[in-house]
């Protein structure tokens, strides 16, 4: 179902209503763009939480290794 695939994507509402609507008038390159701006967000977000990890396990390293010596 493209409804509950949009909801497991993380697009909220407005999204699912205007991807649904361009859809419905065959607007189907402007749905795909908004899917794929959807997904450059996602994206962004991960590589922002990925350097979120890599300064905590630099911390927790440079911690470990105060804590060996």
């Amino acid at each position: 179902d493209i409804i509950q695939n949009l909801k497991d994507a993380g697009c909220d509402e407005d999204t699912t209503r205007t991807f649904l609507e361009d859809l419905q008038r065959g607007k189907r390159v402007t749905g795909i763009q908004l899917l794929e701006k959807h997904r450059c967000s996602l994206v962004d977000h991960l590589h922002q939480d990925q350097k979120q990890i890599d300064s905590l396990d630099y911390l927790l390293f440079i911690m470990r290794s105060e804590q060996e010596t």
